[in-house]
């Protein structure tokens, strides 16, 4: 009965509230929700597989009605009050009957609702009752993607092959300076997903060769997923990923890590099997992975074999007999020139996986088991460096965890313990709060051996990897009222090891803190300022008697942001961007200046920016994130003096086929050459454009 009141007063009251007050459903700006997860930009990062494995969640939306507390804090879109406040609802009042209804759960706002609904549905479409075929054949989200990139200066690379004194011919690249994607896709969210991705990039030869693994294209990946088939929850063929607990096993090629969302974002979700779909050439697992539920239970295993690119070295032992092992891996992809193409598929990855889980029928509480075994068909010999000591060498590994999530009130508490086959051991532990409602705040310790191994992990770290790391992570948000957000996090972190280009034990701090300032829906300002300090080996001062001096280098950057609507069509963006390097006591400046415009109607859209930078140095490289074609990420670094501008135009051309193009443009003003080696241009101007069209099937 107050089930049936409290729905009946939910629609009394949207009736006669205004068209501002009802939670549309509208496409989400994947770019601005990007942009406000990864404020921090590191070229390091990967953001190709984030963006894709974040798209993949809102390709699938989550059934509102039967997601627990760990499904709902994966969307980074739900404080932890909301999240207790939806669950107590549904367990006072039954299952939502509409989305509308969200309005009458407590704590929840129309702002909230509006980014949420995106992610979220509720139960299914009632096409389920039609045969798995008839469903694919019925199915609109089927779709071909066609992307054209290029640089249209030459680069050296490009250019005729030229002779040295000694007779040595120099390298170039086999193919040509056009980077070509094709993807085929059609899927229904939580029922199916099949596709096929091809891509060729920059430099590559278009060819068909079997020696080299190289089909027309140079990179291949084609999945096939089956979701919630009677008693299977995921049946995923081909290429996937997986992603269970804090990521120390299984991280799904991606980390959040620190951000302007400084507290929801420093834990992992179990999102499980997922179809792998990204150009990147590595960190995904071919083969079959399957997912089975048992009531509160669940179960997966991961059986994987492909092909990896390395480099192969062969020695002369005792008994002048060969021994052939890998010296080191290409994560690149590229393969443009002999030297990079005799890297193709050199040897062979294997990998058996598994994960139990236990979900409380509350949906509070979870508790899970990972393991992964991988072995390579060759031992890996590092080249030995005193601070790779323990880094892995041979050729299997084996690590396991342990992993807990836990709702109790205002408190999501979270952590995953791993142990590998070298004995070394990662931790993480963490907890995500709602203080009160204007409070919210996160902390995260986590500490990884200097011998820990995990392939294929992404847990939280300042370094790439998890490993040879100690630190704790503070994280707050504030709301003081309705119109101001404050934003800050505090990250302490010390390496126990050597680390490439470190060469003693080191150590270094992290804070940020943004204050947003919001006055209505269409206007936006905040002031953002980031210091990192860590220690790096000083350059050689000639001094052979002298060992490499670790000095702390301190760099601070800044953002100033305004961006408003000035209409329903039209939108500006202006930002000032800063940083300050200090290494000793000479410190060097950079900064830009950049302007965003976009204007659209029905069918078409523009979008364009014009940028000034002048940084001093390499260290002093401010990034830019720039809108891009559809599923394409850009956030490029810039240094030294120059003027950066690009346009961006999409035209729906039919109801089936849109069509989008960017040309950018970056001339600078200190220099004639730009980049170095095969990728030298002789100018100082660099030009690029992209072309991609969609077109829907049905």
């Amino acid at each position: 009965m107050m089930k049936s009141i409290c729905v009946f007063l939910v629609f009394y009251l949207m009736t006669f509230a205004t068209s501002a007050q009802s939670p549309p459903k509208q496409p989400i700006d994947m770019e601005s929700f990007m942009e406000r997860l990864f404020p921090v930009q590191d070229e390091e990062i990967d953001y190709e597989s984030i963006y894709e494995a974040l798209f993949q969640l809102y390709l699938n939306p989550i059934d509102i009605n039967k997601a627990d507390a760990e499904v709902l804090q994966s969307t980074y879109l739900l404080s932890t009050l909301q999240v207790s406040s939806l669950i107590n609802y549904r367990n006072t009042l039954g299952p939502l009957l509409s989305l509308y209804e969200l309005q009458a759960v407590p704590e929840f706002d129309l702002q909230t609702i509006e980014s949420l609904m995106p992610f979220i549905t509720l139960g299914g479409s009632g096409l389920r009752s039609k045969k798995f075929w008839d469903r694919v054949k019925e199915e609109e989200q089927a779709y071909l993607l066609f992307r054209h990139q290029r640089t249209w200066q030459t680069r050296r690379g490009y250019t005729p092959a030229d002779t040295s004194r000694n007779g040595i011919v120099s390298s170039r690249y086999l193919g040509d300076p056009n980077t070509i994607y094709l993807r085929f896709r059609i899927q229904h969210a939580r029922d199916f997903s099949m596709g096929v991705t091809l891509e060729k990039d920059a430099g590559e030869q278009f060819i068909w060769d079997r020696k080299t693994a190289r089909y027309g294209f140079n990179f291949l990946s084609a999945h096939f997923t089956r979701y919630y088939v009677g008693k299977w929850k995921t049946i995923s063929l081909g290429d996937y990923q997986a992603s269970f607990g804090q990521g120390l096993i299984f991280g799904a090629g991606y980390s959040l890590g620190k951000g302007a969302e400084t507290v929801p974002t420093v834990r992992r979700s179990s999102i499980g099997i997922m179809p792998y779909t990204a150009a990147l050439e590595f960190g995904f697992f071919r083969g079959i992975g399957v997912t089975r539920q048992f009531r509160n239970w669940q179960g997966t295993l991961i059986t994987s074999h492909a092909a990896r690119d390395g480099r192969i070295s062969a020695t002369l032992d005792s008994l002048e007999s060969s021994r052939i092992f890998i010296s080191s891996f290409n994560q690149s992809g590229l393969h443009r020139t002999p030297s990079e193409l005799s890297t193709k598929n050199q040897f062979q990855e294997t990998n058996l996986g598994g994960n139990a889980q236990f979900s409380h029928p509350s949906g509070r509480f979870q508790l899970g088991a990972n393991s992964l075994f991988t072995r390579f068909d060759r031992p890996w010999v590092r080249t030995p460096q005193l601070y790779n000591r323990f880094e892995f060498a041979g050729q299997s590994n084996l690590v396991s965890s342990l992993y807990f999530n836990y709702n109790w009130k205002n408190f999501f508490l979270f952590g995953e313990s791993a142990i590998s086959q070298s004995g070394g051991t990662g931790t993480v532990l963490g907890f995500v709060s709602s203080l009160s409602k204007q409070v919210d705040f996160s902390l995260l310790w986590r500490k990884y051996d200097k011998d820990f191994h995990s392939f294929y992990s992404s847990g939280f770290s300042e370094n790439t990897r998890p490993i040879n790391e100690q630190g704790v992570y503070l994280g707050i948000q504030i709301r003081p009222e309705k119109r101001w957000k404050i934003n800050a996090y505090y990250d302490y972190f010390n390496f126990p090891w050597l680390r490439y280009r470190v060469y003693a034990p080191s150590k270094g701090y992290e804070w940020l803190a943004r204050f947003s300032y919001q006055p209505t829906r269409n206007l936006i300002a905040f002031i953002q300022i980031r210091e990192e300090q860590k220690d790096r080996n000083l350059p050689d001062s000639g001094e052979p008697s002298l060992p490499y001096l670790v000095h702390p280098v301190n760099k601070i950057n800044g953002m100033l942001s305004l961006e408003t609507h000035l209409s329903k069509d039209f939108f500006i963006r202006s930002r000032i961007l800063t940083s300050r390097l200090k290494i000793g006591e000479n410190p060097t400046y950079g900064w830009m200046v950049l302007q965003d415009v976009q204007y659209g109607q029905n069918r078409w859209r523009l979008t364009g920016r014009i940028a000034l930078f002048d940084a001093e140095t390499y260290d002093n490289r401010l990034y830019a994130f720039e809108n891009n074609v559809l599923w394409t990420f850009s956030i490029p670094a810039f240094f030294g003096q120059g003027m950066r501008y690009y346009l961006l135009g999409q035209y729906q051309l039919t109801s089936k086929l849109t069509a989008y193009f960017r040309f950018s443009r970056t001339s600078y003003t200190d220099r004639e050459v730009i980049s170095s080696g095969l990728q030298t241009i002789d100018g100082p101007n660099q030009t690029d454009t992209s072309l991609m069209i969609r077109y829907f099937l049905r």
